[in-house]
């Protein structure tokens, strides 16, 4: 099984963030990542979703989801067909500081920053892919860690043209296109 980025174009409406869910739980496909925002197009929200799975089998996904009525457009990607990242942030105790340049030089070996310093914790902050978040993780988890969290993948396809055809096929002109 290889692993997919699914990007949906759709209206933000109530009830479709289950049933695009409902999409991927009938086939028994397990969502690694999921994340949904504005997109550039006004009035257009994005979905981005992260699944293992056939080729196959994501083509009939897509397909699915493309029938529901609010959704505009839905493209799948390899990992190598667009730029992707995620954030992570890690809650350590501030005293783990006190005891030398160790966390110090852990927070920069990763290319982390210092989001917040409190009496009883720090907030470092790390942008990457997981592999990285979680290299991080194990890192801090030897010193010790609070909480963590990692946001979902959040991805822009390295080629346009698939996006720039729907559009147009939409009656949206090269002009429109670049006002985003």
């Amino acid at each position: 099984m290889d692993k997919f980025i699914i990007s949906i174009f759709s209206e933000n409406k109530p009830g479709l963030l289950s049933r695009v869910v409902a999409t991927f739980t009938k086939r028994y496909i397990n969502i690694l990542s999921l994340t949904t925002s504005k997109s550039s197009l006004k009035g257009v929200h994005k979905f981005t979703i992260v699944v293992e799975q056939t080729e196959p089998v994501i083509k009939k996904v897509v397909a699915q989801l493309e029938k529901h009525i609010e959704v505009f457009k839905a493209f799948y990607y390899k990992e190598k067909e667009v730029v992707s990242q995620e954030v992570a942030l890690y809650k350590i105790p501030t005293e783990s500081f006190m005891g030398g340049n160790t966390i110090e030089r852990i927070i920069r070996k990763h290319n982390a920053r210092i989001l917040a310093i409190e009496p009883e914790y720090t907030v470092v902050e790390k942008t990457g892919h997981q592999n990285e978040t979680e290299a991080l993780l194990h890192e801090l988890q030897k010193i010790g860690i609070f909480e963590f969290v990692r946001s979902g993948v959040v991805s822009i396809t390295k080629d346009m043209e698939p996006l720039k055809k729907h559009l147009k096929n939409m009656g949206m002109t090269e002009e429109m296109f670049n006002e985003f």
